[in-house]
């Protein structure tokens, strides 16, 4: 029997519609590209993403094509969020800091048929445009007056002149809510970047859970700065989160230094932000240097990579910042876990809740997680034991997108469960803690490195016989790949050489910061080399200053 309740889909339009009715006058505001700072409120942000459907109703990009965007957080991009979804096409949020072979294949894999993008990202566009083979349409994210001259790429038109044209009484589509609404690509840390397409239900579940009181607790009352660029796993869902529940929202654009971000969090009055490691050591720095305090500021979430025990200190003690450790993936939407306390943790002493906080946190409602050993089997939750970390629930992928089209496609599923590719311990009070990585990835200002591909470029140089790329402690960048090289017999080659030889074969800060020349390089009895033990041969191995 089935209950007898209004059969309503879960769209992202939705979530617009609902801010515009019930918080229009809820404040966005944006430090733009141009460097000024834009404001206006959820009801002008609704209005213009109508626009945006229909402008792009005007091109004739049809259901389910891809809109591609290479852009900051900002309120355009915001209104490309919505405007593109809503519409029933699929938002491709291309990442700027990939090199430009990779930003191509991976628009070309996509296919996608429109491409929007920041003024600032320009040259990016001029180094790719004649490659990308099924973009269409080229908008640059700017005032009509602003828009480049012999820019070199075909039929540009700005922004503001695509939409000014269109009506702000756009109907919203309706359709089956497992429909795409969005793509992001992973870092491609084994072989060519994979597509990650979520669904407007996945997307609406995950907004509803990384809003709830001991996940990310957003409200009306929040002042929001997400400093996690909207690229990066659509800046966490909090686009969407935000929407759903008319907070302030607070866009920093391009700007992410220290002075930067803490002038907007003071001029803004942000009570709450979220972003990397790397961006928040840097806000420390800027703190410290120039004896400054926060005035708002109560909670941070920090994800992308472990946050350092003195960084939660710091914040915790000297700002009276609290610290949200976060986990995820692209896979997963991206929030899988976030550090809050419990109860029964708050009379414990602050060492104690320390290690606490340390931990990634516990699984939040929908999404599921178990830890299990070489063979499969389930581990206890014990905190002690630990074995390779696998999840599932309805924001977590099924496939990869084209999977299905490749010879002989494997499912990333076992039984049903998605391996994260991570190593942790779960305890009895459900916190997750990664202990390790089952793949040798660089995690870098929570931007992942793959270290085959820095060994793929080292060994095509001619003097180099073998090469093994591993991660080393980076006090601000968490981590920094270095090459550890093996030299062909009677060859030589230089630190410099070696490195120079990375230009313009892989983004600037993916290139090693160091090169240690070795005899050999262990391999293990299927040929692997064997990394664990050039770690150990490296241990007190330090980066030049």
């Amino acid at each position: 029997m089935l209950g007898l309740m209004q059969d309503q889909p879960l769209l992202i339009s939705t979530l617009i519609e609902f801010a515009d009715k019930h918080h229009g006058d809820s404040e966005i505001v944006s430090r733009r590209v141009e460097g000024d700072i834009h404001r206006y409120n959820y009801k002008t942000l609704a209005a213009r993403s109508r626009q945006v459907a229909g402008a792009l109703d005007g091109l004739k990009v049809g259901f389910g094509d891809r809109v591609a965007t290479l852009a900051w957080n900002g309120y355009r991009h915001m209104e490309l969020y919505f405007g593109v979804s809503g519409s029933g096409r699929v938002l491709h949020t291309l990442n700027p800091r990939l090199h430009p072979d990779q930003v191509v294949w991976i628009a070309n894999h996509a296919e996608d048929k429109v491409l929007c993008f920041d003024a600032s990202f320009l040259p990016i566009v001029q180094a790719v445009h004649a490659r990308c083979k099924t973009i269409q349409h080229y908008v640059i994210m700017c005032d009509a007056d602003k828009l480049p001259k012999d820019s070199g790429i075909p039929n540009l038109i700005s922004y503001e002149a695509w939409i000014a044209s269109q009506s702000q009484s756009y109907n919203w589509p309706t359709f089956d809510e497992n429909a795409a609404s969005s793509l992001c690509y992973t870092s491609g840390t084994t072989g060519n970047p994979k597509g990650v397409l979520y669904s407007h239900r996945s997307t609406i579940l995950h907004a509803y859970a990384a809003a709830l009181p001991d996940v990310m607790c957003l409200s009306a009352r929040d002042s929001v700065l997400p400093v996690v660029p909207m690229f990066h796993v659509n800046a966490w869902g909090i686009p969407y989160s935000a929407a759903l529940t008319g907070c302030k929202l607070v866009f920093p654009g391009p700007a992410m230094d220290g002075k930067s971000i803490y002038d907007l969090l003071e001029s803004e009055k942000v009570s709450y932000a979220a972003g990397v490691p790397t961006v928040w050591q840097m806000l420390l720095t800027h703190l410290q240097t120039n004896g400054l305090r926060f005035s708002t500021l109560k909670r941070t979430v920090i994800g992308g990579s472990a946050c350092p025990p003195a960084m939660i200190a710091a914040f915790n003690d000297d700002y009276g910042v609290e610290v949200l450790h976060a986990w995820g993936m692209t896979e997963m939407s991206p929030l899988g876990t976030l550090c809050t306390l419990k109860n029964k943790h708050l009379l414990l002493p602050k060492e104690e809740q320390m290690k606490i906080r340390l931990k990634q946190g516990r699984a939040i409602y929908g999404m599921d997680m178990k830890i299990v050993d070489e063979a499969g089997a389930a581990l206890p939750h014990d905190g002690k034991a630990f074995g390779d970390l696998l999840v599932k629930g309805p924001w977590i992928i099924s496939e990869y997108f084209k999977q299905s089209e490749e010879p002989n496609p494997a499912s990333p599923l076992v039984n049903g469960w998605f391996p994260t590719g991570d190593v942790a311990t779960i305890d009895a009070d459900g916190y997750m803690q990664i202990t390790d990585r089952s793949k040798d990835v660089i995690k870098s200002g929570g931007e992942w490195i793959s270290s085959i591909d820095i060994e793929n470029i080292a060994v095509a140089h001619p003097a180099v016989a073998m090469a093994a790329c591993i991660g080393v402690f980076h006090p601000k960048w968490d981590e920094r790949p270095i090459i550890a090289v093996v030299k062909k017999p009677g060859a030589e080659v230089t630190r410099e050489e070696l490195i120079a030889f990375y230009q313009g074969k892989t983004a600037k800060w993916q290139i090693p910061d160091d090169v240690v020349f070795v005899e050999a390089i262990t391999l293990g009895a299927t040929g692997k080399m064997q990394k664990a033990k050039l770690r150990e041969t490296l241990k007190d191995y330090k980066l030049p200053a």
